[in-house]
């Protein structure tokens, strides 16, 4: 996949209108980190719990160009973890209404929209070539394995998030190498695949270099009886949150895991002059 991108777009009324909307980024991180942000591509995989919350902190802070991706509809049950979970919306694709939304924060963005989920053998394509970083929020194992072995070995900056499920304290999130994550049933099955089929460091003492927002608390489950335990049912099937069943979820918990991705991808966007390769890929690598 490419992605065209034409500066010629910047008249003075947009340099006006961003000058006025973004200031308070300016303030933040200099204008020498706006204009990075500004022409930064980030691509955001997986518009849901955590990535629709991803994606509004990262049109707020003034990145002008994003790709979403993501093939689902907007689903009533989402109503308590998602930001496009409104009436009106339910039933149309997640990246359509995160696209207007965006549009509405700042008339002038650029952002493009892919319906379809990524798989282990799509990544090349789904990508555009021109991806300064990539945010995943995807909860299936074997996609998020590909991604981020995929991401490393084309040295594409990289921000991962573990499964906000079955959590209730925001505070308890942070920012981790994967090889150090723990209480986290979807990072474990990950790390074990990559060491496994795409030659991850073995050694526990070594890192993966890939950074991974993550919590250190105890997931919740249901019990089957309208309570919750701290025990996993012996189901054999996978959990994960979903349209019914599986893990419960909380705004304030999807929503922290959102805004720290965000924040984490921009401190290295702007750690990181455009064009070069993501310094976290020279440690470790597979």
């Amino acid at each position: 996949m490419t992605s065209a991108f034409d500066e010629s777009r910047y008249s003075a009324a947009h340099e006006q209108d961003y000058a006025q909307r973004f200031d308070g980024i300016r303030r933040l991180y200099g204008q020498s980190g706006v204009e990075r942000l500004r022409h930064a591509h980030v691509v955001i995989i997986g518009i849901g719990g955590v990535g629709s919350w991803t994606v509004e902190a990262l049109a707020r802070s003034g990145l002008e160009r994003l790709t979403l991706i993501d093939l689902d509809d907007v689903c009533i049950t989402n109503v308590n973890r998602q930001l496009h979970a409104l009436d009106g919306q339910i039933g149309r694709p997640k990246v359509e209404v995160l696209a207007e939304r965006c549009r509405l924060i700042n008339p002038f963005i650029d952002v493009k929209t892919v319906a379809a989920f990524v798989t282990p053998h799509n990544i090349a394509d789904r990508l555009p070539a021109d991806t300064d970083h990539v945010i995943d929020a995807i909860d299936h194992v074997g996609a998020k394995t590909a991604l981020i072995a995929y991401c490393r070995r084309q040295r594409i900056g990289l921000t991962v998030t573990g499964g906000a499920g079955g959590l209730t304290d925001p505070t308890r999130l942070q920012v981790l190498d994967l090889s150090r994550t723990e209480q986290d049933p979807l990072l474990s099955k990950v790390r074990a695949l990559l060491r496994r089929e795409h030659g991850f460091p073995r050694n526990p003492k070594r890192r993966f270099s890939v950074a991974c927002v993550c919590s250190g608390e105890q997931r919740r489950y249901s019990d089957g009886a309208g309570e919750v335990c701290h025990t996993r049912p012996d189901s054999g099937e996978p959990l994960r949150l979903g349209c019914a069943g599986g893990f419960g979820a909380a705004t304030f918990v999807t929503g922290a895991f959102g805004f720290a991705a965000a924040g984490h991808a921009i401190e290295r966007l702007i750690d990181r002059p455009k064009g070069t390769s993501d310094p976290s890929s020279t440690e470790s690598t597979p």
